[in-house]
């Protein structure tokens, strides 16, 4: 059996429900988006009250005939309630929440500039088949309540009676799901969950002429908010990478059932990470989660939508916010001066990696009222090479050394690193840098 990799069979119970921008402060010049992670899943979940629109990324890879997704969701879907939507709206959600490298240049050290207000206020679908009626398997005890034919998929929903019917349905039916799954469909049963079950439509696949396999939304009401993850872990190759993209009207999303941390940010780094930034990012959020046993799910990013400081892109519009299911929002509200904007949208980015042992839990959220701004972002500062002929300029130069050396340590704090090797890159003494001499009497005559 082929590995099957989704969001396949990833999620949902219940409730779940670049291009260089610059900024006063510095300039965003990299980002550490999804693509850096290799077989992760991601899912976009708006949340309002009891109302969730849920977008599932299907990042398989393979042959489309032997594709099948199994999603337990906590009502029987009607056809208006499933659409498809376009990956570039992900993918620019995608890019908007990434961490991000910002540089900045100091200036001249000789040379006073007073702060100005300006500084002083930044800091303060396609047509379906007509659903049939109930169609039931007596040995098995499942019944399909309805078929649809969505984009390129062929859905169905399903009811069932017991795991082990379920089980047996759905491999009859080509739904190949990994051996074990019988327990955990059990307990979504036992919960009076249905089934949503979708393969790929060939015929329709081959219309679109799309390389990849376009995302599946569905809403729904229900007053549980929670994400189904433990059917995903049960065929895994290793640990599960999961991005998961939540927009509210109220504010930041957190887990209830896991820790829930905050990825250390703003923090100065050496310049020569530029280079290589990605590489940097994956080393920081793998030693990030050693130090978590895995068992945390991570913000990496948490803000109003209408804007971003520094931006690693334009915020989403209100049409590609009504899109992900943004139902409060006037795809045509316009702000005075300007086009379309966001309005009332609060976007968190939250990233976990597991498996199921350190996951053994569905995934259960609440939405906060905390609007703070967060960002995962790290900061990198050239040096003024200019000309220095001032006690200010001395000082400044006098106060390099241990500013190279706390960024070294920031960096093997962040990723692990060898503290030895950082040194080496920075062309740094190899035991760090000495402390100055502050004996008071030198500074009376020199």
């Amino acid at each position: 059996m082929k590995r099957y990799r989704l969001t396949h069979y990833l999620l949902l119970l219940s409730a779940l429900v670049a291009q260089n921008a610059s900024a006063f402060c510095g300039f965003f010049v990299a980002q550490a988006d999804t693509k850096l992670f290799n077989e992760a899943s991601k899912v976009v979940i708006v949340r309002d009250d009891n109302r969730t629109v849920l977008t599932m990324v299907n990042d398989y890879q393979g042959d489309l005939k032997e594709f099948a997704m199994v999603v337990p969701v906590p009502t029987i879907l009607q056809e208006e309630q499933i659409h498809v939507t376009a990956n570039e709206i992900i993918d620019h959600l995608d890019r908007y929440t990434a961490p991000r490298l910002v540089e900045y240049h100091d200036p001249d050290p000789c040379r006073v500039i007073r702060p100005t207000a300006r500084f002083l206020a930044a800091d303060s679908a396609a047509m379906p088949k007509a659903a049939a009626g109930p169609a039931i398997n007596d040995n098995l005890g499942v019944t399909v309540e309805a078929e649809y034919q969505v984009g390129e998929y062929d859905i169905l929903i399903l009811s069932a009676e017991e795991s082990d019917g379920l089980e047996k349905w759905l491999n009859m039916h080509n739904y190949k799901i990994p051996p074990g799954a019988s327990k955990v469909l059990g307990s979504y049963i036992k919960q009076d969950m249905k089934f949503f079950v979708a393969k790929v439509n060939l015929d329709e696949q081959a219309k679109n002429g799309d390389k990849f396999l376009n995302p599946l939304q569905v809403a729904f009401e229900s007053n549980k908010f929670m994400l189904p993850v433990r059917l995903g872990t049960l065929n895994a190759n290793g640990p599960q990478e999961l991005f998961i993209f939540c927009i509210t009207r109220k504010g930041r999303v957190e887990p209830t059932n896991y820790r829930s941390i905050k990825l250390p940010s703003n923090m100065d780094i050496p310049v020569f990470v530029k280079k290589d930034f990605p590489t940097f990012y994956k080393a920081m959020f793998d030693h990030q989660v050693s130090k978590a046993q895995m068992k945390a799910v991570f913000t990496e990013y948490a803000w109003d939508m209408a804007w971003c400081d520094p931006c690693a892109d334009d915020p989403l519009t209100s049409k590609e916010l009504r899109e992900l299911g943004v139902f409060w929002i006037d795809e045509n509200t316009t702000r005075r001066g300007r086009g379309p904007q966001a309005q009332n949208a609060f976007v968190t980015r939250m990233h976990a990696r597991y498996t199921a042992e350190t996951f053994p839990e569905d995934l259960q959220f609440q939405v906060t009222s905390d609007r703070s701004n967060f960002q995962g972002r790290y900061v990198m500062r050239h040096i003024w090479k200019g000309k220095v002929d001032c006690k200010a300029g001395k000082n400044y130069v006098e106060s390099l050394p241990a500013r190279f050396e706390k960024e070294a340590q920031n960096l093997t704090d962040l990723t692990g690193w060898d503290i030895a090797d950082i040194r080496k890159k920075m062309n740094l003494p190899a035991d760090g840098a000495k402390p100055q001499d502050k004996a008071w009497w030198k500074k009376i005559w020199n």
